[in-house]
């Protein structure tokens, strides 16, 4: 404890010991020779005597400097200690508090999220621990600029505040997240439900702002450290706590943002499998472990296989055989799509050189990179290394991509079909396409979606008219239409029967790798004049195995 005395420096200057002795000293010898002197002094002054001793006359005044130095340095010292005070408390107020919104930062949300824990164990009630996610709002930065996503920031804190109980702490911890937490009573889990009802109905009121209107989502994501039944469950701390809220918050964001979950243990287990894929994805990429499969499109006028469409497998050695609608989301989200699409095309384009020249290439383009603006030149540097002509590449892009930068994408599809690659709309009609747009991109294919596909296994006076409708759609802008999703015979003479279209599905048998296709093609005769005979390239040693689906 002295060591701390010492150590700090207001207590330091208020046990200023040369400061204290300086006017002590001071007073006492003003006394003294205040006493003697000013008798004389008086004398003098009445002209009852000579003038004063000269000695203790320049004593006194030395005396009278002492005391008011020392005083002065007293008053410095105080002014000192206050300043130094003032500037400790605005340091601790600093790093505990977000500057911004004036709310709590990330690094005293611990200590407050202990202390309300200790407060509610007091009273027996539970403690709720809510992550929260402004959706979209890099969007609301990128549009607007950052001084205006700073007042947004404010304007949420404020929103949040004011709905919150009175014993609630509120912390931004960094960029658009915040988080709360606060006691309710263990029983009753449904009063924090219905404060996440009014947070969400007081951000269905947009934000005005003095120069625009802005609406804004939330994601919430709750934690408790009691059971649902108001039980005691096992002891959390507040990084635990913390931990699940953002496990939670990840599920509101996965299941489509703007609603709220509470933890669930099996959310750590998908998390954990989540992680699971993130490294093994990384991994695979560096040991060749994805690999291009093929599915069979066939003209359904000629009966004749026109070409394949590549679809993505990952051949991981701890979970088998895995289909991209389990990887590519993940890939996506790290960053790595591009990577991975990239080396499945190369790999690709390398397999269809040795088919006959007529059938076709289909390869599926992630809307991440279409954002990309050197996708075009890269995809055809690609062809020209693989010596893969461009005529025989078809690209797939949804409809989502209809919704990004039209002017952009334009370009970038003009680029590619200037060399005589061919553009497909793909699964047409399950997103939100208009026809102007439709109508003012360079689009050479529509691809049906399956849902619609699947509609013709019904009774013809009971099944909805999607396809037909989109056949006329297609007919009408004078673009050749492929059906997707063609899984059994009923919708094979279905389609038939809507005239001259592509089809492909699991009628014509499974997704094959290289090495089958290639196989089925020398059966067919349709392998390249100049690969007949040839020795097949080597065989990966490891086997299919079971495939892993959502």
């Amino acid at each position: 404890m002295t060591n701390k005395l010492q150590d700090n420096p207001p207590h330091r200057a208020e046990r200023d010991i040369v400061a204290l002795g300086i006017a002590v000293a001071a007073i006492i010898l003003l006394v003294g020779t205040g006493g003697a002197v000013l008798p004389q002094i008086v004398k003098a002054l009445l002209g009852n005597s000579g003038p004063p001793d000269a000695v203790l006359v320049n004593a006194l005044l030395l005396n009278v400097a002492l005391v008011i130095f020392g005083w002065r340095r007293h008053r410095e010292l105080t002014r000192e200690i206050e300043e130094r005070r003032r500037a400790e408390a605005c340091a601790r107020m600093l790093a505990s508090i977000d500057p911004l919104t004036q709310c709590l930062n990330r690094r005293s949300m611990f200590e407050a999220t202990e202390e309300v824990r200790n407060l509610a164990a007091m009273r027996g009630d539970a403690v709720a621990y809510c992550m929260i996610d402004l959706d979209n709002f890099k969007q609301i930065n990128d549009l607007y600029g950052h001084v205006t996503g700073d007042a947004v920031l404010v304007m949420v804190c404020d929103r949040i505040r004011s709905l919150l109980p009175r014993e609630a702490r509120l912390a931004r911890l960094g960029g658009d997240e915040f988080a709360f937490v606060m006691p309710f009573p263990a029983a009753h889990r449904e009063r924090v439900d219905d404060l996440a009802i009014r947070l969400f109905a007081c951000f269905a009121e947009p934000l005005q702002l003095p120069e625009m209107t802005i609406d804004l989502t939330l994601s919430l994501g709750f934690a408790a450290d009691h059971e649902a039944d108001g039980s005691v469950g096992a002891v959390v701390d507040a990084a635990t706590l913390m931990h699940r809220a953002d496990m939670a918050l990840y599920q509101a964001k996965k299941e489509g943002r703007n609603r709220f979950f509470w933890f669930e243990p099996s959310m750590e287990t998908e998390l954990r499998f989540r992680h699971q894929l993130e490294t093994g994805i990384r991994r695979g990429l560096s040991r060749g472990e994805f690999v291009p499969y093929y599915e069979q499109q066939i003209d359904l006028e000629t009966e004749e296989l026109v070409g394949f469409e590549m679809l993505a497998r990952w051949r991981s050695p701890q979970f088998g055989l895995i289909s991209p609608e389990i990887f590519v989301p993940v890939a996506e989200e790290i960053g790595l799509v591009a990577e991975l699409s990239e080396g499945l095309m190369e790999k690709a384009f390398a397999d269809a050189r040795e088919w006959d020249e007529r059938l076709t290439l289909s390869i599926n383009i992630s809307p991440l990179q279409l954002r990309d603006p050197w996708f075009a030149q890269r995809l055809l540097r690609m062809m020209v290394s693989a010596n893969f002509p461009p005529q025989r590449l078809e690209i797939e892009i949804t409809e989502s991509c209809l919704q990004e930068n039209t002017g952009f994408l334009r370009s970038m599809i003009t680029s590619l079909r200037n060399q005589g690659v061919k553009i497909a709309l793909d699964d047409f009609g399950a997103g939100l396409s208009s026809l102007e747009k439709l109508q003012d991109l360079p689009i050479d294919r529509i691809k049906i979606d399956r849902s619609f596909v699947s509609e013709l296994r019904k009774p013809k006076g009971s099944r909805p008219r999607g396809v037909e409708t989109i056949i006329s759609l297609g007919r009408g802008l004078d673009m050749p239409l492929t059906a997707e999703g063609v899984e059994d015979k009923d919708i094979l003479e279905a389609l038939k029967r809507m005239g001259k279209l592509k089809a492909q599905g699991y009628v014509y048998g499974q997704p094959e790798d290289s090495e089958a296709v290639r196989a089925r093609l020398k059966v067919a005769g349709k392998l390249s004049a100049t690969m007949v005979g040839a020795a097949p390239p080597g065989a990966d040693n490891l086997p299919p195995q079971r495939i892993v689906r959502p």
